[in-house]
């Protein structure tokens, strides 16, 4: 059974390379198909012919600062137009593994103004409805990804890392969530799920133009529990 909440749920999972976005994202996504709640798992770059330029220069040789910022704001255009507006509009849970939260604290830290970039990305895209942002120390997020393919890539040296990392934790928005990813891989996937539930019920609480036995559903879908049919 595919159930799908009014007006779908978008989940964006953030932080610095090594922080354990994927593992997050894979853990929430499991459990809420298990709780039948159609979902969609996608991810920034994406297969696009945008992102694959954009972790083609990662391994090559990266892109001028103006041409990548160009590049990832193609690819999130894309994107949105054709991954995340239809899951949202069909009602699922879209959880993206990396967003426009990444191009402000990456490309901020070349050397633009995450609040110019922030500005920018928020004017292409759609604001998540629940923000998740795990901080980890960039010395423990190098030594985890260690050098891809025996090569150093140049998005997780030190210094840039400690940049991006400011970036993130100096985000502020109603809808983030920060946590500690030195924590317990499971706590953190239950802190998600917590604070899924709670924004999605809010979010339920304040739609119009449902009906009672409509709005009961949905919150039973959300935790799992099986819809009220009489």
């Amino acid at each position: 059974m595919n159930r799908t909440l009014p007006g779908g749920f978008l989940l964006a999972v953030e932080g610095i390379d090594g922080a354990g976005k994927s593992v997050q994202a894979e853990a929430v996504l499991r459990v809420l198909q298990e709780r039948g709640l159609d979902c969609v798992l996608t991810r920034e770059p994406t297969n696009g012919p945008w992102g694959r330029l954009l972790r083609e220069s990662a391994k090559s040789g990266r892109l001028t600062p103006e041409k990548e910022l160009e590049a990832f704001i193609e690819d999130r255009q894309q994107h949105v137009r054709e991954v995340i507006r239809p899951g949202l509009a069909a009602g699922k849970v879209v959880i993206t593994d990396r967003y426009y939260f990444s191009t402000v604290a990456y490309q901020g830290a070349r050397g633009f103004k995450p609040a110019e970039l922030l500005r920018k990305n928020e004017a292409i895209a759609i604001e998540p409805h629940l923000l998740v942002i795990i901080d980890l120390p960039p010395e423990i997020g190098l030594a985890r990804v260690g050098h891809r393919d025996g090569v150093a890539n140049e998005f997780e040296t030190l210094a840039q890392l400690n940049r991006s990392r400011e970036i993130f934790l100096a985000v502020k928005k109603p809808y983030l969530l920060c946590l500690d990813g030195c924590a317990r891989p499971d706590d953190l996937r239950d802190q998600i799920l917590f604070a899924f539930a709670r924004t999605a019920l809010n979010r339920l609480a304040e739609a119009g133009q449902l009906s009672p036995r409509d709005r009961l559903n949905a919150s039973l879908a959300i935790h799992g529990s099986d819809a009220l049919t009489d």
